[in-house]
């Protein structure tokens, strides 16, 4: 027997289904009969399912509810199903199910069909009838997800170029082929036409794309220069946050260097991206100890004697910076169609301006 409960989107879970790459979404995963808003369905194992596949007992069990065995797989490697309370992941679709346990999987709400078109300001850097760049605020998500059903880049794309705006990638995020975070800055680009999202997105996938990013960190590096790899999956203990795990997830790579350390005991870094993992350079940078001044998830932790020689008003410009300093500032890459090589820089806006003059002498 199936128990199903409304489940109210969270601002973070939204912040994380803007920024999950969803490489294998599929078409049909639209068509499961979810009911609109999010949901918790739980069943718990009969005698029957004693021994079986985890997926292969979740498939039967929940068939009523519309959810095929892809679609599991999906939600298991979304962190989307627990097992008597523990989070599950992709790696736990062979696990065999004992008699008495309890699974609960949380359906996110499913997105508009269609994102209509939206009057938003967009502050385009480069645009050809190919492809568009433009420099993104902070605060603006890239495609509507849960709990952003409009004002999003794409519904301002979709205003600002028409019809043109490629549907390759699906009709939730046209044109869409990288994400920033919904609280990163900086420079990202689009495809107009069919022909230019596939040669970005190859791009994308050869990893032949120069993305740096200049982020404020606490704590000054050493070396003040590395390299980080490691996997990236969502975290075992928390769902709505990322991790460097030791087994699954994605291959990830972050290079670092410190531009310029900070009073506070902050400092000043550029990131650049071998790899465009989920939160990858938030993740990988608070592993190594220096995590983002700013950041939400996974920039709380402090050590004591932070802060020190900064005076009040310097302290308060550095408490009240609302989301992680990281900003989105060179892209480069080689034009899909003319072949033609384009590099775009970005200066940080104003908030992030503010916070290392207080961070300055």
């Amino acid at each position: 027997m199936i128990q199903e409960r409304a489940d109210p989107a969270t601002a973070a879970d939204a912040d994380l289904a803007d920024d999950a790459l969803d490489d294998d979404f599929d078409a049909a995963d639209a068509a499961t009969g979810e009911a609109a808003g999010p949901r918790r369905l739980t069943v718990t194992a009969d005698a029957a399912a004693e021994a079986q596949r985890l997926d292969k007992w979740l498939a039967e069990a929940l068939a009523e509810a519309g959810l095929t065995r892809s679609r599991l797989k999906a939600l298991l490697d979304d962190g989307c199903v627990t097992l008597d309370g523990r989070p599950l992941g992709a790696a736990d679709a062979k696990r065999k199910v004992r008699a008495g346990q309890v699974a609960e999987v949380a359906l996110p709400a499913p997105e508009a069909a269609v994102p209509e078109p939206q009057d938003i300001p967009l502050a385009v850097v480069y645009e050809d009838a190919e492809l568009i760049v433009v420099d993104k605020p902070a605060g603006l998500v890239v495609h509507p997800a849960a709990g952003n059903a409009d004002g999003t880049l794409v519904n301002a794309l979709l205003f600002h170029c028409g019809p043109s705006l490629s549907g390759i990638g699906g009709v939730r995020r046209p044109g869409i082929v990288h994400r920033l975070d919904k609280d990163t800055s900086g420079l990202l680009v689009a495809a107009k036409t069919d022909r230019a999202h596939q040669g970005l997105a190859a791009l994308f996938a050869r990893h032949d794309i120069e993305r740096v990013y200049r982020a404020v960190v606490w704590g000054v590096p050493r070396p003040r220069a590395g390299t980080v790899e490691g996997n990236i999956g969502r975290s075992p203990s928390n769902r709505q946050k990322m991790a460097v795990v030791k087994s699954g997830g994605k291959p990830a790579t972050t290079h670092w260097r410190v531009v310029e350390a900070l009073a506070g005991d902050t400092a000043l870094v550029d990131c650049t991206l071998e790899t465009g993992r989920t939160h990858q350079i938030r993740v990988h940078m608070a592993s190594l100890g220096h995590p983002l001044v700013g950041d939400p998830l996974y920039g709380k932790a402090r050590r004591a004697g932070r802060r020190g020689g900064l005076d009040a008003e310097r302290a308060a410009v550095v408490d009240g910076f609302g989301r992680q300093a990281l900003h989105a500032g060179v892209l480069g890459f080689v034009h899909p169609v003319t072949g033609e090589r384009l590099r775009f820089e970005s200066a940080p806006p104003a908030d992030f301006q503010d916070l290392l003059t207080a961070l300055r002498p």
